[in-house]
Protein backbone atom coordinates (compact mmCIF):
# COMPACT_ATOMS: atom_id res chain seq x y z
CA UNK A 1 0.00 0.00 0.00
CA UNK A 2 3.13 2.25 0.77
CA UNK A 3 4.48 1.39 -2.06
CA UNK A 4 1.21 2.08 -4.58
CA UNK A 5 0.90 5.55 -2.49
CA UNK A 6 4.68 6.54 -3.28
CA UNK A 7 3.96 5.90 -7.06
CA UNK A 8 1.35 8.05 -7.31
CA UNK A 9 2.21 10.84 -5.86
CA UNK A 10 5.64 10.31 -7.81
CA UNK A 11 2.84 10.21 -11.05
CA UNK A 12 1.86 13.70 -9.96
CA UNK A 13 5.14 15.63 -9.54
CA UNK A 14 5.96 14.31 -12.76
CA UNK A 15 2.75 15.69 -14.55
CA UNK A 16 2.96 18.87 -12.37
CA UNK A 17 6.49 19.18 -13.89
CA UNK A 18 5.40 19.08 -17.18
CA UNK A 19 3.03 21.49 -16.78
CA UNK A 20 5.71 23.75 -15.22
CA UNK A 21 8.06 23.19 -17.46
CA UNK A 22 6.33 25.49 -20.66
CA UNK A 23 6.97 29.11 -17.69
CA UNK A 24 10.28 27.69 -17.19
CA UNK A 25 11.25 27.73 -20.62
CA UNK A 26 9.85 30.42 -21.58
CA UNK A 27 11.45 32.56 -18.98
CA UNK A 28 14.53 32.13 -20.70
CA UNK A 29 13.25 32.46 -23.94
CA UNK A 30 15.36 34.40 -26.41
CA UNK A 31 14.49 36.36 -29.44
CA UNK A 32 16.55 34.04 -32.08
CA UNK A 33 15.55 30.77 -30.40
CA UNK A 34 11.94 31.76 -30.75
CA UNK A 35 12.29 33.37 -34.59
CA UNK A 36 13.69 30.25 -35.60
CA UNK A 37 11.48 27.97 -34.05
CA UNK A 38 8.09 30.31 -35.59
CA UNK A 39 10.02 31.39 -39.08
CA UNK A 40 11.75 29.17 -41.82
CA UNK A 41 14.89 31.52 -41.28
CA UNK A 42 17.62 29.22 -39.39
CA UNK A 43 20.11 31.19 -38.25
CA UNK A 44 22.25 31.32 -35.85
CA UNK A 45 24.34 33.68 -33.64
CA UNK A 46 23.57 36.49 -32.13
CA UNK A 47 20.47 38.19 -33.17
CA UNK A 48 23.04 41.39 -34.57
CA UNK A 49 24.74 38.87 -36.33
CA UNK A 50 21.95 37.46 -38.51
CA UNK A 51 21.59 39.81 -41.14
CA UNK A 52 25.32 39.43 -42.37
CA UNK A 53 24.74 35.77 -41.56
CA UNK A 54 21.88 35.75 -44.49
CA UNK A 55 23.92 37.41 -47.08
CA UNK A 56 24.43 34.38 -49.93
CA UNK A 57 21.57 31.91 -48.03
CA UNK A 58 18.68 34.44 -47.88
CA UNK A 59 17.25 37.33 -49.94
CA UNK A 60 17.30 40.23 -48.17
CA UNK A 61 15.47 44.13 -48.01
CA UNK A 62 13.52 46.73 -47.22
CA UNK A 63 10.12 45.85 -47.80
CA UNK A 64 7.85 43.87 -44.73
CA UNK A 65 6.71 40.73 -46.21
CA UNK A 66 4.54 37.61 -43.92
CA UNK A 67 7.44 35.39 -42.82
CA UNK A 68 10.03 37.51 -43.13
CA UNK A 69 12.55 38.33 -40.32
CA UNK A 70 12.77 41.81 -38.98
CA UNK A 71 17.07 42.21 -38.06
CA UNK A 72 17.74 44.84 -35.75
CA UNK A 73 21.24 46.69 -35.25
CA UNK A 74 23.35 45.83 -32.09
CA UNK A 75 23.09 49.07 -30.25
CA UNK A 76 24.53 50.45 -26.62
CA UNK A 77 21.34 49.68 -25.30
CA UNK A 78 20.66 46.71 -27.29
CA UNK A 79 23.87 44.75 -27.67
CA UNK A 80 22.95 41.26 -29.04
CA UNK A 81 20.36 42.95 -31.47
CA UNK A 82 16.82 41.39 -32.20
CA UNK A 83 15.03 39.56 -34.19
CA UNK A 84 11.00 39.61 -34.61
CA UNK A 85 8.78 37.29 -37.41
CA UNK A 86 6.62 39.69 -39.57
CA UNK A 87 3.07 38.64 -38.90
CA UNK A 88 0.86 41.01 -41.25
CA UNK A 89 1.86 43.83 -43.68
CA UNK A 90 -1.37 46.49 -42.77
CA UNK A 91 0.62 48.65 -44.71
CA UNK A 92 4.31 50.16 -45.75
CA UNK A 93 4.98 51.48 -42.89
CA UNK A 94 2.93 49.49 -40.16
CA UNK A 95 3.72 45.64 -39.39
CA UNK A 96 2.20 43.06 -36.98
CA UNK A 97 5.02 40.90 -35.37
CA UNK A 98 5.49 37.93 -33.34
CA UNK A 99 8.98 38.45 -31.32
CA UNK A 100 10.15 37.22 -27.53
CA UNK A 101 12.03 38.95 -24.70
CA UNK A 102 11.15 42.49 -26.07
CA UNK A 103 8.56 43.63 -23.35
CA UNK A 104 10.08 41.40 -19.95
CA UNK A 105 12.64 38.46 -20.37
CA UNK A 106 11.09 35.60 -22.36
CA UNK A 107 8.23 37.33 -22.89
CA UNK A 108 6.23 36.28 -26.31
CA UNK A 109 4.23 38.62 -27.42
CA UNK A 110 2.24 37.81 -30.76
CA UNK A 111 0.91 40.61 -33.15
CA UNK A 112 1.95 43.22 -31.94
CA UNK A 113 2.44 46.58 -33.92
CA UNK A 114 6.19 47.90 -35.47
CA UNK A 115 5.97 51.07 -36.79
CA UNK A 116 8.55 52.28 -39.85
CA UNK A 117 9.63 55.85 -38.34
CA UNK A 118 12.69 56.48 -40.84
CA UNK A 119 12.79 59.28 -42.65
CA UNK A 120 13.60 57.49 -45.87
CA UNK A 121 11.00 55.04 -45.08
CA UNK A 122 13.26 51.57 -45.26
CA UNK A 123 12.58 50.18 -42.18
CA UNK A 124 16.18 51.27 -41.04
CA UNK A 125 14.28 52.89 -37.97
CA UNK A 126 11.28 51.15 -35.82
CA UNK A 127 9.48 52.29 -33.06
CA UNK A 128 7.91 48.48 -31.46
CA UNK A 129 4.97 48.19 -29.23
CA UNK A 130 6.16 48.35 -25.55
CA UNK A 131 3.94 46.11 -22.93
CA UNK A 132 4.54 47.92 -19.80
CA UNK A 133 3.68 51.55 -21.23
CA UNK A 134 0.74 50.02 -23.49
CA UNK A 135 2.12 52.08 -26.37
CA UNK A 136 5.44 52.48 -28.87
CA UNK A 137 8.25 52.42 -27.43
CA UNK A 138 9.66 56.30 -27.03
CA UNK A 139 13.05 55.37 -28.92
CA UNK A 140 13.39 54.13 -31.95
CA UNK A 141 15.76 51.17 -32.75
CA UNK A 142 18.07 50.58 -35.57
CA UNK A 143 17.22 47.84 -37.88
CA UNK A 144 19.44 46.25 -41.20
CA UNK A 145 15.67 45.40 -43.04
CA UNK A 146 14.55 42.29 -43.65
CA UNK A 147 15.12 38.81 -44.10
CA UNK A 148 13.17 36.45 -46.66
CA UNK A 149 12.51 32.99 -46.18
CA UNK A 150 13.48 30.96 -49.27
CA UNK A 151 9.02 30.08 -49.39
CA UNK A 152 8.33 34.06 -49.03
CA UNK A 153 10.45 35.50 -52.01
CA UNK A 154 9.27 32.27 -53.92
CA UNK A 155 5.45 33.67 -53.54
CA UNK A 156 3.56 35.51 -55.41
CA UNK A 157 0.68 36.04 -52.85
CA UNK A 158 3.11 37.11 -50.27
CA UNK A 159 5.04 39.73 -52.33
CA UNK A 160 1.43 41.29 -52.92
CA UNK A 161 0.83 41.39 -49.08
CA UNK A 162 3.32 43.98 -48.64
CA UNK A 163 0.93 46.76 -50.16
CA UNK A 164 -1.33 48.29 -47.69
Amino acid sequence: MLHMHKTIIAACIVLLSLFALPSAANARLQCVTYARQVSEVQLSGNARDWWGHAEGRYDRGQTPKVGAVLAFAGTRSMPYGHVAVVNKVVDSRHILINHANWSRPGMVERGVMAVDVSAAGDWSEVRVWYAPTRSLGLRPSTAKGFIYPRTVTASADNAGSTKG
